[in-house]
C-alpha cells in the first residue's frame, strides 16, 4: 500500500479527498444503508454490552498473560542466572508480559468490535468548521476546496483561525471560498499558540456543532456527512467523534510510507478499541467533530503542546462519550524528514502526559473510561522495554548471538503481531475502503519497514518527549 486513493483519482501520486467524483455517493449510499438496514436483527441476537465486551477483553489478556509466564520460565531462569531475580523479571514483563497483555486486550476487543448501525445516514444540521493555520499559504486552498466539495447537505460555515501568519494564508483561503461559493469567517489571533487561534475562533461559533480541520488536511467527499451521521447516532452523551486520518504523502519516502501503515493501521486498531468503549482518548484536532456547548463548559482548547489530548480527556471527565467513525476519512500530510517526525512524536508523548497530569485517570468519571485511559500509564513503562531493552537485546542477538535478553520466547509476538495486523488490513479494506469507493495500493517495502523498524523512531521519539515533559522545556506548536 503507498496511497489511499479513489479509483477516480486525478493524480497518479494521492487521493480524491474531495473531489465531486471521490467515492461514488450514488453506490456509496445505496451500499451503506442495505449494510445497515441488515444490521439490527444481528445486534438484538448477539449484543454484549459495552462493559461485558471490556470484562471479556480483559479475561482474555490476563490468560494470555498468564499463559506467557507459564511458558517463559525457562527464559527467566536463564535471565536470573545472569542478572539475579528483580531484574530478570523486571526484563520479561517489560519486553514480554506487558506487551503481550496489551496486544492481547487490543485484538480481542477489535474482535468484539460491531460498530452500531447509523440511524441517521444523510444529516442537515448547520455546521462550523475551523481551520487554524500559521503560514501555510502554500496548502490552505486545497483544504478549502475540499471542504467546499464535500456532500453535506447542511449549511458549512468556514472558520479560517489566523495564527499571527505572515504570509497571504487568509488572501489564498479567501480566494478558494469564493471560488468554491463558501461562507468563510477569517479570524486572527496574534497569541502564539493553536489553542489560542481555536479559542478565538469559538467566540464565533453560533452552531450547535464545531469541527476541527488542519491545515493541511483533505477531507474525502463522504467525510463531513458520515461524522455528523455518527454522533447523531449515538448516545445521547455523546459529546464528540473523531474521524479517520489517513497520510496522503506516501509517495514521498520510506519513512512516510511506513508511516501510512500506522495510521491506516496502528492509529485506526487503536481508535477502534478505544471507541467501542465510547472512550476515544484523542478526538484529534486534524478532523473530529464536537458539541460547541461542551467544549465551552470545559473552558475551551487549553493552553497545552496537545490540547486536543488534554481537551478529550476534560470532555471525558464530564462522564460524557467520545466516539470513532472509521468512514469519515480526511487525509494529512506526514512528516517526510527523520527529524520533523521525531519532532511530532515526541510532542505526542509530552501530549499524553499532559492529558495524565490533567486529567488523572481515577479522575473519570464513567469507569470504563478511566480504565481505557489508565492504559496510557502502561505506554511509556512499552516505550522504555522497547527503546531499551528489546532493541538492545535484539542487535546483541543478531550480532553476536547471544539469546540472553531477546530469546525465542519474546520472539514470539511476531506471529501475534502479524495476525493481528492482517486483521486490520482486512476490516479496513472491506469496511472502510469498500463503503468509500477507495482502494489500497501496494506497498510492501514499506510495509515490511513499518513492521520491523518503525518501533524503533516511535519508541526513541516517545521517550525524548517524555523527558522534555519532566525537564518542562518550552514548546512548540510545529
Amino acid at each position: 500500500m503507498t496511497e489511499t486513493t479513489s479509483p477516480n483519482s486525478p493524480t497518479a501520486d494521492g487521493p480524491t479527498a474531495g473531489g465531486p467524483t471521490a467515492g461514488g455517493p450514488t453506490a456509496d449510499r445505496s451500499a451503506t444503508s442495505d449494510a445497515e438496514s441488515a444490521r439490527p436483527a444481528h445486534y438484538k441476537r448477539f449484543y454484549l454490552s459495552v462493559t461485558t465486551k471490556f470484562v471479556i477483553a480483559v479475561t482474555f489478556a490476563v490468560l494470555w498473560t498468564s499463559v506467557a509466564v507459564w511458558l517463559s520460565q525457562p527464559w527467566i531462569k536463564d535471565l536470573t542466572e545472569s542478572f539475579g531475580a528483580p531484574v530478570a523479571w523486571i526484563i520479561v514483563s517489560l519486553v514480554a508480559y506487558l506487551p503481550g497483555y496489551v496486544v492481547a486486550l487490543m485484538a480481542m476487543s477489535l474482535i468484539l468490535d460491531r460498530q452500531p448501525p447509523l440511524r441517521v445516514l444523510n444529516p442537515t444540521s448547520p455546521l462550523t468548521i475551523i481551520v487554524a493555520a500559521r503560514n501555510e499559504m502554500t496548502g490552505i486552498a486545497e483544504t478549502m476546496r475540499c471542504i467546499g466539495r464535500t456532500d453535506y447537505a447542511g449549511p458549512v460555515t468556514v472558520i479560517l483561525a489566523d495564527n499571527g501568519s505572515t504570509d497571504d494564508t487568509a488572501r489564498f483561503a479567501e480566494l478558494a471560498a469564493v471560488e468554491m461559493g463558501m461562507d468563510l469567517l477569517i479570524v486572527r489571533e496574534e497569541r502564539p499558540g493553536k489553542s489560542h487561534a481555536l479559542n478565538t475562533a469559538l467566540e464565533h461559533v453560533t452552531t450547535t456543532y464545531v469541527i476541527t480541520v488542519d491545515a493541511d488536511t483533505l477531507l474525502h467527499r463522504d467525510a463531513l456527512r458520515r461524522l455528523i451521521s455518527r454522533l447523531e447516532s449515538a448516545p445521547q452523551n455523546t459529546v464528540a467523534v473523531a474521524g479517520t486520518v489517513l497520510v496522503r504523502n506516501s509517495r514521498t519516502n520510506l519513512l512516510t510510507r511506513m508511516q501510512e501503515w500506522d495510521y491506516y493501521l496502528g492509529i485506526a486498531g487503536v481508535k477502534r478499541m478505544q471507541g467501542l468503549y465510547q472512550s476515544t482518548l484523542v478526538a484529534q484536532g486534524a478532523f473530529s467533530v464536537y458539541l460547541a456547548d461542551s467544549v465551552r463548559g470545559i473552558g475551551g482548547w487549553p493552553d497545552a503542546i496537545g490540547e486536543d489530548i488534554v481537551m478529550t480527556w476534560k470532555l471525558l471527565e464530564q462522564g460524557d462519550r467520545v466516539i470513532f467513525e472509521p468512514t469519515a476519512v480526511a487525509f494529512t500530510d506526514a512528516p517526510d524528514a527523520v527529524k520533523h517526525f521525531m519532532r511530532q512524536r515526541s510532542r505526542w508523548a509530552r501530549g499524553m502526559l499532559e492529558g495524565l497530569r490533567a486529567v488523572p485517570p481515577w479522575r473519570q468519571t464513567r469507569r470504563l473510561a478511566g480504565m481505557i485511559a489508565g492504559i496510557n500509564l502502561l505506554i511509556p513503562l512499552l516505550d522504555i522495554g522497547y527503546a531499551l531493552i528489546w532493541l538492545p537485546g535484539l542487535l546483541i542477538f543478531v550480532f553476536l548471538g547471544d539469546p540472553t535478553i531477546v530469546s525465542i520466547w519474546a520472539l514470539t509476538v511476531i506471529p501475534a503481531t502479524l495476525i493481528i495486523y492482517g486483521g486490520l488490513r482486512r476490516y479496513q479494506r472491506l469496511r472502510v475502503f469498500g463503503p468509500l469507493g477507495l482502494f489500497v495500493r501496494k506497498n510492501l517495502r514499506g510495509y515490511l519497514s513499518f513492521l520491523l523498524f518503525y518501533q524503533v523512531f516511535c519508541s526513541v521519539a516517545s521517550l525524548v518527549g517524555y523527558a522534555q515533559f519532566i525537564g518542562g522545556t518550552a514548546r512548540r506548536w510545529k
